[in-house]
């Protein structure tokens, strides 16, 4: 019974230094006020993660407008990882699926309808430059046409091969040299110059790789055309 006044007295002074210590860690707001976080908010609370930025077709950070293709073209690195071609979150051209070559890889879209009419690969090292032409000569009005550079995209490019391109909106391609990189979207029949284009000169004093200049990236949204009336 002598013993209920000082136990008594010192719980209360226990209560009192705690009660201070959590008061004094949260108006501090440093390292320690964990304490006083764990004991409000419970030990089972986890902290929230920070939301990712959304992802729309082929990785574009904005969604295209309607009417609209969103695609993606990515020019192949040296001549060891193959170039890729996207368009509507669908993967054309890639090492992946097994369909690049080395020169220029192209897909050919129905520019009014989006539908894939066809792709190729021509080899622009050591291949023929005339089953290039044989493919560009007879495109009908309004296709587009992708194109993403792998190793070397010009040596066997003719005067003929470089004015087609020219026709479906290049700039780049009259300076398209050895191993350059360069990626391209254009079409049959238009008007202007393609705003689509990119190229990365091949020098030994800017080469990302041994002999090669760096990969080239490019997205965007490509308005479909309107059908033509019969």
């Amino acid at each position: 019974m002598r013993l209920a006044g000082p136990l008594r007295a010192a719980m209360v002074l226990l209560l009192v230094g705690l009660t201070w210590l959590l008061a004094s860690t949260i108006l501090r707001g440093d390292g320690t006020s964990l304490l006083a976080r764990f004991f409000f908010r419970g030990a089972s609370e986890e902290p929230t993660a920070e939301p990712k930025p959304h992802k729309y077709k082929c990785g574009l950070s904005a969604p295209c407008p309607q009417k609209h293709l969103a695609f993606r073209l990515v020019s192949g690195a040296a001549n060891v990882i193959g170039p890729k071609i996207c368009l509507e979150d669908k993967i054309l051209v890639s090492s992946v699926k097994n369909n690049v070559g080395r020169g220029l890889n192209i897909a050919l879209v129905n520019g009014v309808s989006g539908e894939l009419l066809d792709i190729k690969s021509f080899d622009m090292w050591a291949g023929d430059v005339s089953e290039l032409l044989k493919f560009l000569r007879p495109l009908h009005e309004g296709t587009l046409v992708f194109v993403a550079s792998f190793d070397d995209p010009a040596t066997k490019l003719n005067d003929e091969a470089r004015a087609l391109f020219e026709e479906l909106g290049s700039t780049a391609v009259k300076e398209l040299g050895f191993r350059d990189s360069w990626v391209f979207v254009g079409a049959k029949g238009i008007e202007n110059k393609s705003p689509f284009e990119q190229r990365m000169k091949n020098s030994k004093n800017t080469n990302k790789y041994e002999g090669w200049p760096e990969s080239l990236e490019m997205d965007g949204c490509i308005p479909l055309r309107a059908a033509q009336e019969s």
